[in-house]
């Protein structure tokens, strides 16, 4: 009786290992797959951009079809935005993610609106882009970078909302009733224990809400359409590298492609140097509590 035993366990355990091996060769081609084209992608904008990086491009505005240029203004117009867009996204995030955290954890209102920002979160950028184009732009009867910074604002809120709701519940709860056993207003205690303890991670969800927003296109052509001119008016239509960046790279000419190359290059290093550094804020604020 045990010797057919021993064989019947022997072959469950040969069966397992080769579906196992199977399993991980899989993953392991899928994730080389992936990797593949990821570093072909970068590859190719590495090398191409920066072949095409010139000492003008930060100076001299985008040109007219056949000339030389560059895209000072596309670069002044996506900081400006995106500057724009995280002074409104960020305090109106910080503040919805402490209630939710503090006030409605688990009440139902809080779960309604986790589901909200959740779809929020997911929402094609486009979808946000006609509803400011709706709101805004149709009302106003012109494009500007008030509707443009407006729609990257909606794509930032739901990122600072949820990491700010994530990093506040992870802060332990003692840190709390130690606070409050010694008087300490429940305001306060908000804002000198719990906001200081999470400080780091909702730093980490700003920067890559910004990231995130610094490469959005669909959004700026239903609101802030573009401008070849500098303009520091935002009532006016404002020029963004990501949307210069589509019109040049649908162009024939050939000078609009090396500009679109090379704010493809641009765009990708700050998004490098933005998720670099919010990992190193991470993993410093991980050092010093360990």
């Amino acid at each position: 009786m045990n010797a057919p035993s021993h064989a019947v366990s022997d072959r469950l355990y040969r069966n397992r290992r080769v579906r196992n091996a199977i399993a991980l060769g899989l993953s392991g081609l899928a994730t080389l797959f992936g990797l593949f084209w990821l570093v072909w992608i970068l590859w190719t904008t590495l090398r191409t951009g920066l072949g095409a990086m010139k000492p003008g491009l930060f100076t001299r505005m985008t040109p007219p079809p056949g000339s030389d240029g560059g895209l000072a203004n596309a670069l002044f117009g996506s900081a400006v935005m995106s500057l724009g867009a995280i002074l409104v996204g960020t305090p109106i995030g910080v503040a919805a993610g402490t209630y939710l955290a503090e006030y409605a954890r688990k009440a139902p209102i809080g779960e309604a609106i986790r589901f909200v920002n959740d779809i929020l979160l997911s929402a094609p950028s486009i979808v946000l882009g006609l509803f400011v184009y709706t709101l805004v732009v149709r009302t106003s009867g012109h494009f500007s970078g008030y509707a443009g910074a407006l729609s990257l604002a909606l794509i930032v809120l739901p990122v600072v909302v949820r990491t700010t709701d994530e990093m506040l519940q992870l802060v332990p709860g003692t840190m709390r009733e130690a606070a409050l056993s010694l008087g300490v207003p429940q305001w306060k205690v908000t804002i000198q224990v719990l906001y200081r303890s999470a400080l780091p991670g909702i730093v980490t969800g700003v920067l890559l809400a910004l990231a995130r927003i610094s490469g959005e296109t669909a959004p700026l052509l239903f609101t802030a359409l573009n401008n070849q001119y500098w303009t520091h008016d935002l009532s006016q239509p404002m020029a963004s590298v990501p949307v210069v960046i589509f019109q040049y790279a649908m162009s024939p000419y050939d000078s609009w492609h090396a500009l679109a190359w090379a704010g493809a290059f641009v765009v990708t290093l700050f998004v490098l140097l933005l998720s670099l550094l919010s990992r190193a804020i991470l993993l410093r604020n991980k050092a010093s509590h360990d």
